[in-house]
This record gives structure tokens, sequence and C-alpha cells, in this order.
């Protein structure tokens, strides 16, 4: 049964807000007479329009109930409310309509009292309305709200339903709107054939075109070149174009020197047809000062033949950020290391400094190279670097007389062994910065050698072990390096009998090993189902 506050008679409350309350008929609850007078005395100071619905099991239209503004003089200090004259933005969306816990169609979901598919039956067993207000958009000096409640007195339980209008205490609201698309999300026009001109023409920015000037040279004040303009600021700089480069259906490419074939043209041959000068990739380079701002732009461009049968046409686009006076540090993986390029090593020259590494990334850390010789002495400062996943040996021969010194051979195989400026740090990854020394890898170096006594201990072979592992995702993951070995090995030197040479093998070695754990996929637990039932679930059985 919907039962309505009903007009029956007026008794003005002029005291309290100044407005003219509505009273029910003599059997109403006076508890509901209260709440509504106590509505009463907070809303109608913002002018707010109420409407009021409960609803049992046999609902019916419901009747609104209005409170108006008496015709009693408004009392002094207080703020005058705007009048029904005052424009107010449209909403774009009746609240009564928007139901946020409205998950399942056509079927009514628990406690969702703003359901269209509830019945009044179903609310009759709800234990509470899990959105209880609704409000339009908050940016609005005046918003219509709808609040949903439960009336648990009456038997059995009903749904109370409002339609209110709020006023925004906040004094940044928007009183009038000129232009109603702003107030809501519009869905994007998806380009195609009969409409891309006028999108172009509407959303028109940067284009480059055949009736463009491009210029070719690297002037930088030419006129009449399409030009890139900084945010916030009044230089434009030019785009040179800086290559074109035109490539036909073998795949052959022929670089282009003028602007007068960039025009694409369709040609018939036979029964194929044939889009000349179709944009297949575009190369943007900006140079940019320490400040940030854009000082050149260059474009290069790859045109290409298209035929019907190739359909449809994938395009590539790069753009190469560089920062002025300064050369391009090339990596040996992003970030992980990339099998065949070299190990990114250095040393730390004191206690809190950076890692130090040589101008050139293919000496930082290297081995013995080996040569047709195969002499020791002749292939001092020869060296071969130590490409990561590569497993690599060499060696030379030393040959010794008795003329010779054993301290003298210590240091002379030692420095050919480990090199100029054996390094002291290798980096996890490709791209590791030097300023990063806590994430570098220390080279732990182990000297191996007999225990014979008086006899000359010659390093003759050194061993480099790289541990590396899989880190990241399993989809795409990165080489890293997590421990790095130098291992050299010295041998006891019998003394050279009178006039004779004696000749060593002087080797080295680099092994890779993959530390990885076995990958596991994880998985997420399994959703649990925490429903509660409401409390008169079983009605009227238990």
């Amino acid at each position: 049964m919907a039962t309505t506050v009903a007009r029956q008679h007026r008794v003005t409350v002029a005291s309290r807000a100044g407005f003219d309350l509505a009273m029910g008929p003599p059997g109403l609850p006076p508890l509901l007479l209260v709440l509504l007078d106590c509505w009463v005395s907070v809303s109608a100071q913002a002018g707010a329009t109420l409407a009021v619905t409960m609803e049992g099991l046999n609902s019916a239209e419901p009747a609104p109930t209005t409170l108006r503004p008496a015709l009693s003089p408004r009392p002094p200090g207080t703020p005058r409310a705007p009048g029904p004259s005052s424009p107010r933005p449209t909403p774009v969306m009746d609240v009564a309509s928007l139901c946020g816990c409205d998950l399942s169609p056509a079927q009514c979901d628990v406690n969702c009292c703003c359901d269209p598919d509830c019945s009044s039956m179903d609310f009759s067993v709800f234990s509470c309305c899990s959105i209880p207000v609704v409000t339009g958009d908050s940016r609005f000096c005046s918003q219509r709200a709808a609040i949903y409640s439960l009336n648990f007195t009456a038997n059995p339980p009903q749904r109370v339903f409002k339609i209110v209008d709020r006023i925004n205490p906040s004094i940044f609201c928007i009183h009038i709107t000129n232009y109603k698309p702003a107030l809501s999300f519009i869905n994007p026009e998806v380009p195609d054939e009969n409409n891309f001109d006028k999108l172009m023409k509407t959303f028109d920015g940067f284009s480059l075109n055949a009736e463009a000037d491009v210029s070719f040279t690297d002037e930088s004040d030419a006129p009449n070149t399409p030009k890139y303009e900084v945010p916030n600021s009044q230089t434009k700089v030019p785009i040179t174009v800086q290559s074109v480069i035109v490539q036909s259906l073998n795949k052959t490419l022929t670089r282009l020197e003028g602007t007068d074939v960039w025009k694409p043209a369709l040609v018939d041959v036979g029964a194929v047809k044939i889009c000349t000068h179709v944009v297949l990739e575009v190369k943007y380079s900006l140079t940019y000062t320490d400040a940030g701002e854009i000082t050149k732009a260059g474009l290069s461009l790859l045109l290409g033949a298209v035929s019907d049968a190739v359909l449809p046409l994938q395009q590539k686009f790069e753009i190469h950020f560089i920062q002025q006076n300064t050369k391009p540090v090339p990596l040996s993986g992003n970030p992980g290391y990339t099998v065949g390029l070299p190990l990114a090593a250095g040393f730390q020259p004191r206690k809190g400094s950076g890692i130090i590494q040589t101008m050139n990334r293919y000496g930082q850390l290297t081995i013995l190279r080996s040569t047709a010789e195969q002499d020791c002495l002749a292939v001092e400062g020869v060296r071969a670097p130590v490409l990561f996943g590569y497993n690599m040996q060499s060696g030379c021969k030393l040959r010794l007389t008795r003329a010779v010194t054993c301290p003298l051979v210590v240091e002379k195989v030692k420095r050919l062994l480990k090199g100029q400026g054996f390094p002291d740090y290798v980096a996890p990854f490709g791209n590791s910065q030097a300023q990063d020394v806590l994430d570098w890898v220390p080279v732990r170096f182990v000297t191996q050698a007999s225990h014979l006594k008086d006899s000359c201990q010659l390093p003759v072979a050194l061993v480099i072990e790289v541990k590396w592992t899989k880190y990241g995702s399993l989809l795409n993951p990165q080489a890293k390096i997590v421990n790095v070995t130098a291992r050299l090995i010295a041998s006891s030197l019998p003394e050279t009998s009178p006039g004779n040479e004696r000749t060593v093998l002087i080797s080295t070695a680099v092994t890779f090993v993959d530390v990885s754990a076995p990958a596991e996929a994880g998985f997420r637990a399994r959703p649990t189902i925490n429903a509660k039932l409401p409390f008169n679930f079983f009605f009227p059985f238990v």
C-alpha cells in the first residue's frame, strides 16, 4: 500500500523556516510529522523541493508532497535563496534513473534500493540500502539528489524514495552553463572514409602535406616551412626534412631529392591497382637543451607503393629526443643484457664516488685475443671484449729462458692476463647508471696456487665466471648479472736447465652460467563468496 502525505489543511511554520507544511490526515503518526517538521527546518533555508514516496506491497503512483515558501517576510541577515526565475543548468541525466548497484540485468540486486527490477516484495526483505544517495553533477550550484531509505516501522518494511534539490555551499560552482556537451563525456567519433576529411579540419594541428614548402636545408630560418612551437613560448622551430626514401613493391629503396613527386597517385597495372608514395614510416628527431627547450626538429619519411592486395596497411612512427651538445651513450640492453653485446664494467677510484668507465664500450672487460702466431709477447695489448652469453676461450705460448727471473715473469704474465685496468665492478643490467654504485656487482678476484715451496708460482690462466638470472615477467624476462668471479690460476714452474728454453701455455676463458630458479606462474586466489542474507530472509517459515 502506497502511503502519501495528502494535503488536508495548512499550518504556517513561520517561526522555524518560513514555509507552509502540508499536514497529513488526523490518523498520521505524530513521529512522522515531527520528522517532516525537522526536515523543513533544515532544508527550507536552502529552498529545497521534496518528493516523498513510501512503497508497500501494493504500490501505486506516488503523489509528491511539495514544500513551498510562504509569503512571510525574510528575517534580517538571512541570505536570499535563488528564486525560481534564476537560470539553472539542465541536468545531463535524471538522478532517479541512475543506479550504481544495479549489476544484474533483469534481476533484482540485494539491498539495491534504486534497482528498477526490484518490486515491493523485494524491498520488504532488504536489510539496508547499499547506495542511500544518488546525486547529480557536484559542480552545479543546484544539485538534484535521489535519497533511498527503508522504513522498518511499517509491516512489512517499505522503501522510502525522495527527490530533492540541494544548494551547493561552495562558492566555486557552476550557476549558468552555455555549453551543455562540456558537462558530460561524449563518445568520440571514429574516423572512417566518410568523415576523415571533416575530422582533419576540426582537429587542425601540425600536418605535412604535398603542398607545403618543406625545407631540405639545415637553415633554421627558412620561410614557409612547417614549424614546431614549444608550449608557452613564442619561438617556432622549423621542421627540416632530413631524408625521403621511396620503397618499391620489390622492397628496393631509392632516395628522393625533390618534393614534386610526393603527391600520391593511383596507377592501374593490369587488374591490380597500385597507390604510389604512400607514407609507410615517419621518424622525428627533436634536439633539446638542458632547460627542456626544443632547438631543432628533423623528419625522415619512407614512402612506398602499395597494392590493394596487401591491405590493410601498417604504418610505423618513431620519435627520438637528443640532448644538445651531448653524444648518445650506447647501451648493452634496456634493461636486461642482450646476447652478443659487451658487458658494462668499470672501477671505483675511491669510496663514495661513482663508477668510472672507459669511453670504449668494447674495452671495459676484455680477455686475450688469439692470433695465428700464438706468441704471448706479440699479442700483448690485443684484447677481445667479453660479450654477454658467449662462452669464450683464448690463449698463447710464452717462451722462457734461464736468464729471465721469476718475479719479472710473474708480473709480465699477470699484466698479460688481466690487461690494462681490470674492472672492479660489472653492471647488473645493460642500462645501469654509473652513479648507482650500490646496484653494481663487485668482481670477486680469487688466486689459486700450488703449495710447493721454493718454486716459482707463475699465473697460467684467468677464468672469468659470470652468473646471471632471468629477472621480471615470464612473458619478457630480462637478463641480470648477479655474480662475477675472476679466478687467477698459478702453477709452479721448475727451473729451466742451462741452454734450454721452456714453453708455457697461457690461457683465458669466460663462462656464463644461468642460475635462474625454476619459473612458477602465479595465480590469484579463488574468490570467496561473502554473502549475508537479510535477517528475515526465511520469513514466515522461521
